[in-house]
């Protein structure tokens, strides 16, 4: 997906939900999490079995635990740990799966895009998002 359909993407979806969500400040994860509760307006959902709460929200163990319509699935996962994320983000209906900046992978790609989602691959939600 190109960078001016990630922002119509972006600009379009109303939830999104970060897998692998972090609660240390340092990490990405935290980092970006922090920035979409301060600077948007979509609803966030928090995915890591290790964690039950952050910023004051419940953290999910799983898509599938999560009690809303997600649009973005936004996966901070190591490429390899991603294909049952995929699989969830698939059953749950969401609209996009959104692997973040260097993570790429076309064969799960070509699977989700497949399955009807649009696939965002090597970009960071942050950076994108400050752009709109």
């Amino acid at each position: 997906m190109n960078q001016t359909a990630a922002l119509d993407l972006l600009r379009n979806s109303q939830s999104i939900a970060i897998v692998g969500v972090s609660d240390k400040p340092d990490r990405a994860s935290n980092q970006v999490a922090q920035y979409l509760v301060e600077h948007s307006n979509y609803t966030l959902y928090f995915v890591n079995p290790a964690i039950k709460e952050l910023f004051g929200q419940p953290v999910y163990a799983s898509l599938t635990d999560i009690p809303a319509h997600v649009d973005i699935v936004d996966v901070f996962r190591k490429v390899e740990d991603m294909p049952p994320i995929l699989d969830e983000a698939i059953s749950i209906g969401a609209k996009a799966f959104w692997m973040q900046l260097g993570l790429r992978d076309e064969a799960l790609a070509k699977t989700g895009e497949e399955a009807g989602l649009s696939v965002v691959q090597d970009q960071c939600i942050k950076i994108e998002h400050q752009k709109i």
